[in-house]
């Protein structure tokens, strides 16, 4: 796995790196990627496919200029900003025979960190949900894929030192829940994993055995195809606001 270390000063170049990072796995030879950021201002991002109106405050996210953005992968809404580390997992399918299909990439992916995150934080670690990390039953982690012809893109967040009180502000309780959610408003369904940041990194890089740097050659295309993204896509209020 190639450790992809970069971080973006803008929301549409982080958001469009994970975007790039699947065209350049789905076009060559690369063994997969694995990549962290945290962004240090707040904004939200929208599942691919979550309807604006139905998720955000939208008034209220202006009065906090929060702007707001669309990811590529399915998924809840979350909100972004500082205490909340996000990670990037690119893979080919032939990875692994699970990866073949959602059901199994999501099992695959989240047992192996679930144990990851357990073993750091020595603490009894839940998978519930169908990707959601959770600690007596409150969630700090949400996770979500998106799939091409021969690759995953897997990435989610880790709520390490969140302002939690923020995120009732800014989001919506929303209509399509896990049952183990039981209607419970964000102040009473998540909570911070309170590990450090470095800590978790180096468990999830080792257990993805993250260790060689891409080639300039895939370097300078990957960050290419970022810059493109974001200008074109990421940044674009017809892609963001599409639904």
């Amino acid at each position: 796995m190639l450790f992809f270390d970069r971080f973006f000063s803008t929301p549409a170049e982080n958001l469009a790196c994970d975007e790039a990072l699947l065209d350049l796995c789905e076009k060559s030879s690369a063994p997969g990627f694995v990549r962290f950021w945290e962004s240090p201002s707040y904004f939200v991002v929208l599942g691919f496919s979550k309807v604006l109106a139905r998720e955000v405050y939208e008034e209220e996210c202006a009065a906090l200029k929060l702007p707001i953005f669309r990811r590529v992968s399915g998924g809840g809404t979350v909100l972004q900003g500082p205490g909340c580390l996000n990670y990037t997992l690119v893979l080919p399918v032939s990875f692994a025979p699970q990866l073949e299909t959602i059901t199994g990439a999501n099992r695959l992916i989240m047992e192996r960190n679930r144990s990851a995150v357990a073993a750091l934080a020595q603490k009894p670690v839940t998978l519930q949900g169908h990707t959601d990390l959770t600690l007596d039953g409150r969630k700090f982690s949400g996770n979500a894929q998106r799939r091409k012809k021969s690759s995953v893109l897997f990435h989610g967040s880790f709520l390490l030192s969140f302002d939690l009180g923020l995120i009732s502000r800014a989001l919506r309780i929303p209509a399509d829940q896990p049952e183990y959610r039981k209607e419970r408003p964000h102040s009473d369904f998540l909570l911070n994993l309170n590990v450090p940041p470095e800590a978790l990194k180096q468990a999830l890089a080792a257990l993805w055995r993250a260790q060689e740097s891409p080639a300039a050659s895939l370097l300078d295309e990957a960050l290419a195809q970022t810059r493109l993204l974001a200008q074109s896509k990421y940044a674009d209020p017809g892609w963001n606001r599409r639904f």
